[in-house]
């Protein structure tokens, strides 16, 4: 970071001109840093995570498109900067994380709305902090606000190797349901037990999900947190067990299914997107999250780290990477 002639501060920061494929994902080093507004958070970025919708808004063909030019990256960790008027919850020097951002996370600097930024324990350094944002608060999201999820249901999490995944498999051995979670690797079948689950199921070979089926003696699982539903849906559906709910997170595309597996059962598919929570929600999930945290459980696994200016890179990583391991993270 440098300063410029007029005295305000420059800073490094990925900017998108135009959207398309990862090389759109520009570094530039003479952004302006941004200060906070009133009931704002001005953050100097340690580490930034990285989320799968973040490619699709780079691409353009997400729901919401951003103004362009911008800066991408929601779920950020650093120390607070400056604060604008009207904050309470945080001060200069305090280490935090953010749910969401105002100028984006892939910076060095960042501003973000008071009532999105937490504090970070000690115990979580900064680019375990970078992996809490998205993917703990969806899981939460998933799990209790939309699949009302209790503690002895079954919980199958459909892809747990990645961010949200292991997000979703610590919260449901937490909140005392029965975890089974998949992955395409044996490494993320390893990882996937060893953050909550009790049985792990590799997704890419022939018959797993008869065995999901045997491992319940037949009855079939109560929630399925998916994230890819536009390959495993249809699957997903039969392995519901009576009044069974399927939490689409993730989709990369269409799918066909048979509306009539959902009637034998009496079941539901439910659309689960963050961006709907209310302040209300988020507090809750923040609270609980929090706990977790203390208490020791909440636990964010941290995979592939890059240097900010390898952003291109991370977006192409996680889309095309054979399995996920942990939360993709940039770091300042």
């Amino acid at each position: 970071m440098c300063a410029s002639m007029s005295g305000s501060r420059l800073m490094r920061a990925i900017r998108v001109s135009e959207f398309g494929a990862p090389s759109v994902l520009r570094l530039r080093s003479d952004v302006t840093v941004p200060q906070p507004g009133r009931t704002q958070v001005l953050i100097r970025v340690h580490a930034c995570g990285v989320n799968p919708v973040e490619t699709y808004i780079r691409a353009g063909t997400y729901a919401r498109k951003p103004t362009l030019p911008y800066t991408p990256g929601s779920d950020i960790a650093g120390v607070v900067e400056s604060v604008g008027e009207g904050v309470t919850a945080v001060k200069a020097g305090d280490r935090v994380f953010t749910t969401a951002t105002e100028t984006g996370g892939y910076a060095e600097y960042t501003v973000a709305a008071g009532d999105s930024v937490y504090k970070l324990p000690d115990a979580l350094d900064f680019t375990q902090g970078a992996a809490i944002g998205i993917p703990y608060f969806t899981a939460y999201r998933a799990l209790i606000h939309k699949a009302h999820a209790k503690a002895g249901e079954t919980v199958l999490i459909h892809g747990a190797s990645g961010g949200v995944g292991i997000a979703a498999c610590q919260l449901s051995r937490a909140l005392g349901l029965q975890v089974f979670g998949t992955a395409g690797t044996p490494e993320g079948m390893k990882l996937v037990l060893n953050n909550g689950a009790h049985l792990a199921f590799n997704h890419r070979q022939e018959g797993y999900t008869d065995k999901i089926m045997e491992a319940t003696e037949g009855r079939g699982v109560d929630v399925i947190v998916e994230m890819l539903s536009n390959i495993n849906l249809s699957k997903d559906l039969q392995m519901l067990a009576y009044g069974g709910r399927v939490m689409v997170v993730g989709s990369r595309g269409s799918i066909e299914i048979n509306p009539r597996d959902t009637m034998v059962k009496e079941s539901s598919i439910v659309g689960v997107a963050l961006f709907f929570a209310t302040p209300e929600e988020m507090k809750e999930c923040g609270a609980l999250l929090y706990a977790g945290m203390e208490a020791g459980w909440l636990r964010p696994v941290v995979g592939s780290q890059y240097p900010l200016e390898k952003a291109a890179q991370a977006h192409h990583d996680i889309i095309e990477s054979p399995g996920a391991a942990g939360k993709m993270v940039l770091t300042m």
